[in-house]
């Protein structure tokens, strides 16, 4: 699993020029599911998301967590981030989970997340999206669930 977090001081995305999520300032996260993925990945990367000091402090250190601003979450599913580059110039996507099994792992981020008590939008699992996000700082982290 891999998410995706932008800061943003402003996110929506939109399915067919309709607004299916938007969000103040928090995060933009893109998801990614790969096969091999297991719902204990779920919990462990939502408290890491939810716990990473990336915002600023008084002092303009980053040092605050999303849950200690209460910034809002934007949650929407990227099946690409475990795109295949090595060979050719088309990517593959071999190593996506399929998406009967992504849309679950889905849905459950999005339960994991809400428990947290923020707000928390999301896209439209499967549909061609337009995202729109106002990056703040810019800051854009990769959780790897390999990595952590």
């Amino acid at each position: 699993m891999k998410l995706l977090i932008q800061r943003v001081s402003a996110a929506s995305v939109s399915v067919d020029g309709h607004v299916t999520g938007s969000i103040g300032a928090g995060f933009l996260i893109l998801a990614g599911f790969r096969k091999g993925d297991v719902q204990t990945d779920i919990k462990r990367l939502s408290d890491k998301c939810l716990n990473l000091r990336v915002f600023e402090d008084d002092n303009g250190k980053m040092n605050r967590s999303l849950i200690d601003i209460r910034g809002e979450l934007l949650i929407v599913s990227q099946f690409t981030l475990y795109a295949n580059c090595k060979k050719g110039r088309r990517p593959g996507f071999d190593n996506s989970m399929p998406p009967d099994d992504a849309e679950k792992y889905y849905n459950l981020l999005l339960e994991e997340m809400a428990k947290s008590g923020l707000k928390v939008e999301k896209g439209v699992f499967g549909a061609k999206m337009e995202i729109s996000l106002v990056n703040d700082g810019p800051v854009t982290i990769m959780l790897d669930g390999d990595e952590i």
